[in-house]
Parts: structure tokens; C-alpha cells; sequence
């Protein structure tokens, strides 16, 4: 804890005081750039990931970057959050960005790890879509290619339940949003982003401008159901 109250003593000493104007237009509104939705991972941090500044990303964080459809859970702050964004902040973008070696996704894989997680369980059952393409397409993977293909198949399956609340279908159908899939790999700080046109993860290599696969485990590649 004293490297935390350490932190913000430096944070206002050498940052704030030196973008006092940055901050203090903040103070007075935001204009985003875009939703990110992300896990709650320690690891994983979007404005560190994306050298994003204060007031670019609007952020929503929880255990799997899971979405629950319209109407599953509508007192959910994720389905409040994602209305705010997208009809009162006017976002343009929203991402969902999984991670490599997620806890979640290898809770869903083993549900022996959530026995005494109950609420946690009863949580993983809006992934159940990414366990049922999981075992029904790549069953035959070995347990580390599973977790990989885990990992990036429920960000397709998240996308798709984005797609079902109505401030995210009136936004696509306006043609005003774009939504967009992520996998950060923990281990080498790359970005993959989906590309439907392809079918598969592609690595964000700017400023190069180079987009190159994911290496998938025994050919195995994330649908195109996003």
C-alpha cells in the first residue's frame, strides 16, 4: 500500500502540476476516443498498452472482458457503460481486448477452479457461446493451445453480444461505430486484432504499417463470427 500513496504523491508532484492544462480541461468534460473493454488483470493495462493520454479511453473492466447480451443482466454496469458511451459520449469505437494465459478463460476450461467461486461461475456463463465452439472446433488442441484459442474465440463471442444491446445496433446500423477485437500476449507486449477479411488475429505493427498472423497451434485460427 505505501507504494501506492508513494505513486500519487509523484503522480501530483511531477505529472499533474506539469499538464495543469490538460487536466484542468478535463475537469470541465470528456471526448473519448474510444470504449475499451478489457480484463481485469493485473497485467493488463489500456492506457499503458495504446501510451493512451488521460481522457482518451473510456474503460470497463472486468473478470474476462465479458459482455452479458441485451437483456441478461439489465441492471448490469456493463450494459449501463456501454450506453453511456456510445449515446451520451458519442464513441466511435468500441474494443474488446482479451489477453493471453486469462484466468477466466482457464476457469472456463477447468470449471474445477471456480467450486468455491460460485458468483464467479454463475459470471463465466456469459461465455458459455466460447466454450461451446471451444469444444466443438478445437477439442483435439493440447491444454496451452486450447487456453490461447480460448482467449481469442471469446472476443469474437463478446463482440457478438455487444452487437445485441440497442445503443450498439442503432450506432452500427447509423454506420457511426466500429467495433473492434484485441488479444494483448502477455509475454511479448504485441497487439493482435482481428481481421474478418482474413479470418484471423493480425499483429498491429505500426507505425510500419505491417500486419502479420497470429501463430495458431495446429492450424487453429478464431472464426469469423464477429
Amino acid at each position: 500500500m505505501q507504494k501506492l500513496v508513494q505513486g500519487i504523491h509523484r503522480f501530483h508532484a511531477d505529472i499533474f502540476r506539469a499538464n495543469h492544462e490538460l487536466f484542468a480541461r478535463l475537469a470541465r468534460g470528456q471526448d473519448p476516443q474510444a470504449l475499451f473493454v478489457g480484463c481485469s488483470d493485473s497485467r493488463v493495462i489500456p492506457d499503458l498498452i495504446t501510451q493512451a493520454d488521460p481522457g482518451d479511453l473510456f474503460v470497463l473492466r472486468n473478470a474476462g472482458n465479458l459482455l452479458p447480451p441485451h437483456g441478461a443482466a439489465p441492471e448490469s454496469g456493463e450494459a449501463a457503460t456501454i450506453e453511456y458511451a456510445v449515446n451520451s459520449l458519442r464513441i466511435r469505437d468500441v474494443i474488446v481486448c482479451g489477453h493471453t494465459r486469462c484466468g477466466a478463460m482457464q476457469a472456463l476450461l477447468d470449471p474445477e477452479l471456480t467450486t468455491r467461486l460460485p458468483r464467479m461461475r454463475r459470471w463465466l456463463g456469459h461465455a458459455e457461446a466460447t466454450r461451446a465452439i471451444l469444444f466443438d472446433r478445437y477439442r483435439d488442441l493440447d491444454p496451452e493451445a486450447l487456453w490461447k484459442a480460448a482467449v481469442e474465440e471469446n472476443v469474437l463471442v463478446q463482440l457478438e453480444n455487444l452487437r445485441t444491446h440497442p445503443a450498439v445496433a442503432a450506432g452500427l446500423a447509423r454506420g457511426e461505430l466500429k467495433l473492434h477485437g484485441w488479444v494483448y500476449k502477455l509475454d511479448t507486449g504485441q497487439v493482435f486484432a482481428f481481421d474478418p477479411r482474413q479470418g484471423q488475429f493480425m499483429a498491429l505493427n505500426e507505425p510500419q504499417g505491417i500486419t502479420n498472423p497470429a501463430p495458431s497451434a495446429n492450424g487453429a485460427r478464431a472464426s469469423a463470427h464477429s
